[in-house]
This record gives C-alpha cells, structure tokens and sequence, in this order.
C-alpha cells in the first residue's frame, strides 16, 4: 500500500517549515462494507517521526480519530537550507513508509 508522502520544505528567516501529505486509509474499524454489512479492520497510522539531519524533531502517536490522507504541518527553528528532513509513520498493520526532502 505505501504510496508516495508528498513533502515541502521551505526557509522563513531561521524557521524550517515543512509540510507532509501522507496518503492512507486511515480506517477507524466502525465503519461498515456496504455491500457485505461487516465492519472494515481498522487501519490507521499510529506513529509518526520527523528528523532533520537524523535528529528526531517531531514524535506523534496518532489514533484513528485521524482522517483519510492526513496532512501535517511543523516548524522547526535552526535548519539551514539544504538540510535532509526526512518524516516516517508505522500503522497498527505494522505497514511503513519514509520520504525525505531538502530544505529550499
């Protein structure tokens, strides 16, 4: 499933601002299957980590109160452009994906 994180990261001053669409289901586990009637497994991401040149910036463990795709977006004081940001996620199915972005 692991399609492409787009991200953007841009300088504002000494203000890193970066911003990431994840694309994911993002299934709570109460919804149901309209034709068949049973429930969808829930199937959301449930940890993200952002690091600029290794160094984790941002911890978050989400829920499945998150909605379909989320877009998240931080500030980081101190990069210089040219820096590597890099954010990944797990989900509870144990699925991964990492992108990575150079600060313009």
């Amino acid at each position: 499933m692991a399609e492409a994180i787009k991200m953007r990261a841009t300088m504002s001053g000494d203000i890193a601002d970066i911003q990431v669409l994840m694309n994911h289901p993002m299934e709570t586990g109460l919804r149901k299957n309209a034709k068949t009637g049973e429930k969808i497994p829930a199937h959301f991401i449930n940890e993200v980590t952002a690091t600029v040149n290794g160094v984790v910036v941002l911890q978050a463990d989400w829920s499945s109160a998150i909605a379909k795709n989320p877009y998240l977006h931080f500030k980081v004081k101190g990069p210089k452009a040219g820096d590597k940001v890099n954010v990944s996620w797990k989900d509870n199915m144990g699925e991964t994906n990492s992108a990575d972005a150079v600060i313009s």
